[in-house]
């Protein structure tokens, strides 16, 4: 299928008429792992030269080293306000720490968090713990973002504990990090059951054809770009996305307008 699109990312590097955002990214150093560029400079410059306008991201550090926590996310956003939005990382293993941070979010509100991040599988912690509750009642009364890592065979967070955190808190916007991975007819139910579910597309990409059966079968309003970075590239991810077999019409929603409104219900989104 002819292009436009991905002619002129080819060509430039970038596309002249929208901006792209990233809805899940990390940030910093994590051991046993080389990233070329982790840190907030760097990633600048990647989303520069893609013309990447936006990212969201949890620091590795917010979600593993309670000694560092969320001040890793307010000090990069605070180098780069223009172009870093932040998640608030939620541990269920400290519980004191959590409600430390839901009672500083009114002060990061809009201009450093958009919503939370669970990382259950790593926290060891299924999605439908107590522990979470208190910040997804607050996602659910400010209709805030909740970045779930997904898995397909994952009974932590996979589809079924999913299910029961959409059903409960209709209100807040559920994305569903890697779109649960390999459970792609699970993930596609899930947003025809719930209005409030996005799919997102961290390590989706990775594969052929995940994509067309997701851009073909689900309400493509509602799938957002996101890369892990610095995991992945931008020339890798939004390859992948010019690669797949889908329109130009269905690229722009994912790449740029889906994320952008959900953005502008709690940012004003800088020119």
């Amino acid at each position: 299928m002819k292009s436009r699109l991905r002619e002129e990312f080819y060509k430039t590097g970038r596309f002249k008429d929208f901006p792209v955002y990233d809805l899940h990214g990390h940030m910093g150093s994590l051991c046993a792992i080389h990233f070329p560029a982790p840190d907030a400079d760097s990633m600048v410059k990647s989303m520069e030269k893609s013309g990447v306008k936006m990212l969201v991201f949890c620091h590795h550090a917010a979600l593993l080293s309670p000694d560092i926590g969320n001040r890793a996310n307010i000090e990069a956003v605070r180098r780069y306000p223009e172009r870093l939005r932040a998640y608030c990382a939620i541990n269920p293993n400290h519980p004191k720490i959590i409600e430390k941070d839901l009672q500083s979010f009114d002060r990061y509100y809009g201009n450093t968090y958009v919503g939370f991040k669970f990382l259950a599988s790593y926290h060891g912690c299924s999605i439908t713990n107590p522990r979470y509750e208190s910040a997804l009642n607050m996602a659910e009364e400010r209709k805030l973002m909740v970045l779930l890592h997904t898995w397909g065979s994952s009974d932590l967070c996979g589809p079924a504990q999913v299910r029961k955190i959409a059903e409960k808190y209709p209100g807040a916007r559920i994305l569903l990090g890697h779109s649960c991975h390999n459970a792609w007819d699970e993930a596609v139910k899930l947003t025809k059951d719930f209005p409030n579910v996005y799919l997102e597309l961290c390590a989706v990409l990775n594969d052929r054809g995940p994509l067309e059966k997701l851009a073909g079968e689900a309400d493509t309003g509602r799938i957002v770009f996101g890369t892990d970075l610095p995991w992945f590239s931008y020339n890798y991810y939004i390859g992948a996305v010019l690669g797949a077999d889908i329109t130009d019409e269905t690229r722009i929603k994912i790449l740029s307008s889906n994320a952008e409104k959900l953005l502008s219900e709690h940012i004003e989104i800088p020119s």
